[in-house]
């Protein structure tokens, strides 16, 4: 099985593929500040990447994680309601490393270092059109399915 992510800024979507055929379909959101590689941009890094680490197996849906560590807390609508702005990282890490010397990979474009993630978001939060920090956010339950089919390695394509 050789699986292969790529994700479509313009369409807000996450394919997962075997091969050439698209087994997975994910409404996800990108960055409120469009597509870019540098530091502190706040933008989605474009390019060839790969899966650098995967954290969170076992955690419940909705789990909080900061710093890449559970905090303990659960994610809900009161939780969410109550700090609706909190940049949430939820359920599972996919976080990426840069393929491009250059473009996302090293000095001030460097994906890995800049801590961008595939990652679940609160169930309130509107997928479809961009909204995140720099991050690929989706569902909860889309995040673990993902998390499940794929290993550390998989290639990701982010194109505009």
């Amino acid at each position: 099985m050789s699986l292969r992510i790529e994700v479509n800024i313009a369409e807000q979507r996450l394919d997962l593929f075997d091969g050439d055929v698209r087994n997975r379909s994910y409404r996800v959101s990108t960055a409120a500040n469009g597509a870019g590689e540098r530091a502190g941009s706040f933008c989605t890094p474009r390019g060839r990447h790969r899966i650098r680490a995967k954290i969170g197996a076992g955690l419940p849906l909705g789990a909080v994680l900061r710093g890449r560590r559970p905090t303990g807390e659960v994610c809900d609508d009161a939780t969410w309601r109550a700090a609706p702005d909190r940049d949430w990282i939820l359920t599972r890490i996919l976080w990426l490393c840069g393929e491009e010397p250059g473009f996302n990979r090293g000095g001030e474009v460097d994906t890995f270092r800049r801590y961008v993630y595939i990652h679940g978001t609160p169930d309130a939060v509107e997928l479809g059109r961009p909204g995140s920090r720099g991050c690929i956010r989706m569902r909860n339950r889309d995040v673990i399915e993902l998390f499940e089919l794929v290993r550390a390695g998989t290639s990701v394509c982010i194109c505009d």
